[in-house]
């Protein structure tokens, strides 16, 4: 039993020693089990053994105690080892790993700031020719709309121009047609006055014809007593000049100043059977 204990305590201070030399500080206590768990292993298989012996194997065991530790020990020491070797790989993948998932986070992040700027970049590229093609589009609309507005512009210029031309043009029409109407009016007028000139005029001709034929039977030289000449006038009158344009003239003005016409003057006659 004392060799059993003994046997039990350089075990374990031999994995713990070399669980703290081989193995990080994190893992002392998982080496440390493992080696506590190693020698129970080795101290229950020692034990099964030592009861299949008989009491001989007990007078030899001195004997070979000192193998048995020496192989014990070397067999403890291999097994801290593989765990010391086993958690160092552990911890170097650990690291490794720790290392590569760093790495890849970040790769990760770089990709994503890339993709980020990349996308940010098309996004605002994306957004400036939007903003460029409204802005075009916006300019050709106020290009056309600008169009539109000077082709009205021109065209309600043209309509009011021609409106204008057209009023103008009826304007000057109805004055030349008032002017012509006025024009043909007077002639007319004219016309008319000359008809009634020509009337009177003839009228009056006729109304002296007769007077003359019904005073001398139309001789410049007929006398009356104290009457002369184709009208039958005073000879004082006459004032000396029988010729016939001094007749004419002195009949004319005195049948002018007393009747006021020729046809007066018969219409006279008519009533005293003398003018």
């Amino acid at each position: 039993m004392t060799f059993k204990h003994n046997f039990k305590k350089v075990l374990s201070a031999t994995a713990f020693a070399a669980a703290l030399v081989v193995a990080p500080a994190a893992n002392v206590s998982a080496a440390t089990n493992d080696a506590s768990s190693t020698q129970q292993s080795a101290t229950a298989t020692s034990q099964d053994q030592q009861a299949s012996q008989d009491q001989a194997a007990s007078q030899s065991s001195a004997a070979n105690q000192s193998s048995s530790t020496s192989t014990s020990s070397a067999t403890s020491t291999s097994t801290v080892k593989k765990v010391a070797k086993k958690t160092k790989k552990t911890s170097k993948k650990k690291a490794v790993k720790k290392v590569a998932k760093k790495t890849t986070k970040k790769k990760a992040t770089k990709k994503a700031k890339k993709t980020s700027k990349k996308s940010t970049k098309k996004t605002t590229k994306a957004a400036t020719a939007a903003v460029t093609a409204s802005a075009d589009q916006s300019q050709a609309t106020q290009a056309t709309d600008q169009q539109d507005d000077a082709a009205k512009k021109a065209a309600e210029a043209a309509a009011k121009k021609a409106a204008a031309a057209k009023k103008k043009a009826a304007a000057k029409k109805a004055a030349a047609k008032k002017k012509a109407a006025a024009k043909k009016k007077a002639a007319a007028k004219k016309k008319a006055a000359a008809k009634k000139k020509a009337a009177k005029k003839s009228a009056e001709k006729a109304a002296k014809y007769w007077i003359a034929m019904r005073e001398s039977g139309g001789y410049y030289t007929a006398r009356n007593g104290s009457c002369y000449g184709r009208y039958q006038l005073l000879i004082s009158y006459l004032g000396g000049d029988l010729s016939k344009k001094n007749q004419e003239r002195t009949a004319d003005r005195y049948v002018y100043g007393r009747y006021g016409s020729w046809v007066n003057a018969k219409r006279f006659w008519l009533a005293h059977n003398w003018y």
